[in-house]
């Protein structure tokens, strides 16, 4: 289920709403809960007003929508989009008079992220992962999410819950709200993914989701706020996730969460290292001072090397001589080797992932009902 596969056009004239406090916009059915499949797209052509991510390096990307007289400009050439409509995704094509070549590629999740228009900080790629994985997402599952911003989690949370899952992401601010609903009308995704304007902080989650949840996630200023309301709408053993870039902000979730009844509470920082991969040059002859060779060294590699030196010299064969010369200059020779070796430089901070599990509650007269049944047995 490949975002890229999802992210298909809707008829012209289909919307999505946001909905507004006081509305109900969360009172599908169970079986609108589960949207039938849509098609894969596999192999599929481009086409007028597809959005494609144009590749022009690792760092380079842009997202473009085809359009009918639309053309694409960069330091490579000009490219008409009329020229990409009937090509299959993942082309190369040329500009005009083949100074250069670009890739046009499906959108994903993970070019998503980084095409994406910033409304707000955004979580990115090492985070993201974490996130979908610790919250033990699946298709079907139904997420929560609170800071919808620039969208760049929501994206990746619909493509695991997808197909029959569902995504309920609330934003307090109306224009970062109907900026992200616009983007899942275009991008198709309406049948997974409902985006709302609520301040969750102040007014909590709606009561039509009490008890629905599979995971819920937090990227609030104050989480600690509606922990309480998360308890109420996950199931039993359900996960939630909290970032927060401040260690305060951590500390007063953790207490809210364990007051709530949650356990399993720990907290990750994800730290990224940068390698650098380079080709060298070993010295392999010792007779050569090197800079970080202690004085001991230094002298012992002179001695060696005289030793040497000496031996050939003194030799009967002058021929032989001159091949043994010969031999061990050429085995002397710097050896080219590849190394990798990480950045001397700090190591970048964006958050701290807290995460916590439901415990399922048992009563008094479950446990006494336990201990007399398992009295019956014995």
């Amino acid at each position: 289920t490949r975002i890229g596969h999802l992210l298909h056009r809707v008829p012209p004239g289909a919307s999505n709403p946001i909905p507004e406090d006081d509305a109900k916009p969360l009172d599908a059915t169970e079986g609108e809960l589960a949207p039938s499949t849509p098609s894969n797209g596999a192999g599929r052509c481009i086409g007028i007003g597809d959005l494609v991510v144009v590749y022009e390096g690792f760092n380079r990307q842009k997202a473009v929508t085809v359009a009918e007289k639309g053309c694409y400009q960069n330091r490579y050439g000009t490219f008409p989009h009329k020229e990409w409509v009937g090509k299959p995704f993942g082309s190369k094509v040329y500009g005009k008079g083949e100074a250069g070549f670009v890739w046009i590629l499906a959108p994903t999740p993970e070019l998503w992220t980084k095409v994406l228009p910033h409304r707000t900080q955004i979580l990115y790629l090492p985070d993201i992962s974490l996130v979908c994985h610790a919250l033990e997402l699946k298709p079907g599952s139904v997420v929560l999410e609170s800071g919808t911003g620039s969208g760049s989690l929501t994206h990746s949370l619909i493509r695991a819950v997808a197909p029959k899952g569902h995504v309920y992401t609330f934003e307090f601010n109306r224009v970062r709200a109907e900026a992200a609903s616009e983007e899942i009308v275009s991008h198709g995704l309406t049948e997974h993914c409902t985006v709302t304007h609520r301040d969750v902080e102040a007014l909590g989650f709606p009561d039509e989701l009490e008890d629905r949840c599979d995971a819920a996630f937090l990227d609030l200023p104050g989480p600690h706020k509606c922990i309480p309301s998360v308890a109420k709408c996950l199931r039993p053993d359900g996960v939630v996730c909290s970032f927060s870039p401040c260690i305060e902000q951590v500390q007063r979730c953790c207490q809210a969460l364990e007051a709530e009844g949650f356990g399993d509470v720990h907290t990750v920082e994800l730290l990224g290292r940068e390698y650098d991969v380079e080709s060298r040059e070993l010295q392999r002859d010792l007779g050569v001072e090197q800079p970080r060779l202690t004085s001991r060294w230094k002298r012992e590699a002179r001695d060696k090397a005289k030793r040497k030196r000496k031996h050939v010299d003194t030799d009967a064969n002058g021929d032989e001589g001159r091949g043994a010369v010969a031999a061990d200059l050429e085995s002397l020779e710097p050896m080219g080797v590849v190394a990798a070796h990480p950045r001397q430089e700090a190591q970048h901070h964006t958050g701290y992932l807290t995460f916590a599990r439901l415990v399922p509650y048992a009563s008094k007269e479950a446990i006494a009902a336990a201990r007399e049944a398992g009295k019956t047995r014995s």
